[in-house]
């Protein structure tokens, strides 16, 4: 990388330019890469000695996670004055095929596939990385960095608590991530204070009754009744329950019960998901969930069995964090490169490194500005404008001078 020029006035933070076309080139090929060889949460194995390989080749030196994937590295010393910036990629993959047929990079694994843009995130953290270590060497990064490359953010609740534990927040005074998003053109992002994601849950729940033959439901718990009613009527009791404002929202994606016509079964199961925007509502959010179901089934005489798993809270992005991600972006690449976003209904365990420090996700543009193809997150042909890991490695390397700035 050549140097960058001096700045102005002693104590100025200078803002590096376009990324040498080598680095540009080698980042398109990591990314690739990752893109061919998918993994999934807790078995990124492969993916994580890439990471560590290249970070070592720079001089730094990556810490493996105990969870035995993923990892963190530090760029300078955190010290009390001095906490670390943190910038949080995750490097799992999902469990569906990849639909590209022509593509000369698609996943070579069966039913695997970084069908959400977690390569892209990943490409991104270590090209930030490389920079930010080139500039540290140089003396032009007066506050440490901490790259946080997390597993498993795709089960449930996430990897993120498990890294926590692992001690990655230790010396972060604050943390940054930014998430693929297939509506917005390469070379923008999309910001929003406040909760930019929605809180996600599981439902499973069980059913028990005696049964019978149905020429006799009254002597009988009619559980395909009991059933019926509670995936019919707990979503609306629970609305009733939670401010309007709060968009609490019970839906279904499994029922399943009996084996014959004419036989009242014994056994019913029912899997759903429980998603909500606002944060003091989810903290509720099981006892009213439980309340109703348990209501529900009574009033049809069936026992119910329930477990409720907690996913993630709403990612709520910090407004002084939010403000950096829009200085950053707008010094590199001027204010029209910015645009409001909505709250999604999907959900991001990057919400549980905010329960414990400040931060914020963008929203990091990956549509080929004019294409008209609709490709979304989580589907078999999703893939993106490569030039934005340029931006996004210059969106994260702003941040970062930004933020040692003040």
């Amino acid at each position: 990388m050549s140097p960058e020029p001096e700045a102005d006035h002693p104590g100025e933070a200078v803002l590096p330019g376009t990324l040498p076309e080598a680095l540009r080139v080698e980042l398109v090929e990591f990314r690739r890469d990752l893109h061919m060889h998918p993994e999934l949460g807790n078995q990124e194995f492969r993916t994580t000695a890439a990471i560590k390989a290249r970070l070592e080749k720079a001089g730094l030196q990556p810490r493996v996670l105990a969870t035995g994937t993923g990892l963190s590295c530090d760029i300078g010393e955190p010290d009390g004055e001095r906490p670390l910036l943190a910038l949080r990629a995750d490097i799992d993959a999902l469990p569906i095929p990849d639909t590209k047929s022509e593509c000369p990079y698609r996943s070579t694994v069966p039913d695997r596939a970084h069908a959400c843009g977690h390569d892209v995130h990943t490409t991104v953290v270590l090209g930030a990385g490389l920079v930010l270590a080139e500039l540290h060497e140089r003396g032009q990064l007066p506050r440490p960095v901490r790259l946080l490359f997390q597993p498993a953010e795709e089960v449930l609740p996430g990897g993120a608590a498990d890294a926590i534990e692992c001690g990655v927040l230790e010396g972060v005074g604050r943390i940054l991530a930014v998430h693929c998003d297939p509506k917005v053109d390469a070379g923008r992002i999309g910001l929003r204070q406040g909760a930019i994601t929605s809180a996600c849950d599981r439902l499973e729940i069980a059913l028990e009754g005696p049964g019978g033959h149905t020429a006799r439901p009254h002597l009988t718990t009619d559980l395909v009744t009991a059933a019926a009613r509670v995936v019919a009527d707990v979503p609306a009791l629970v609305a009733r329950r939670a401010d309007a404002r709060s968009g609490l929202a019970v839906t279904w994606g499994r029922i399943e019960s009996g084996h014959a016509p004419n036989v009242i079964p014994q056994h019913a199961e029912l899997e759903g998901t429980v998603r909500c925007l606002d944060l003091d509502t989810w903290r509720q959010a099981p006892d009213l969930v439980v309340a109703a179901i348990d209501e529900i089934a009574n009033l049809h005489r069936a026992k119910s069995e329930i477990n409720y798993i907690r996913g993630v809270p709403p990612v709520v992005n910090d407004p002084a964090m939010t403000d950096l991600l829009r200085d950053a972006m707008t010094a590199r690449r001027g204010a029209d490169s910015v645009e409001g976003t909505e709250q999604s209904l999907g959900g991001e365990d990057f919400s549980w490194y905010l329960e414990h420090v400040p931060g914020a996700m963008a929203r990091l543009g990956v549509r080929a500005p004019g294409e008209r193809i609709g490709r979304d997150l989580h589907q078999g042909d999703f893939d993106v404008d490569e030039s934005a890991i340029n931006v996004g490695v210059e969106l994260f390397t702003a941040a970062a001078l930004l933020d040692a700035a003040e």
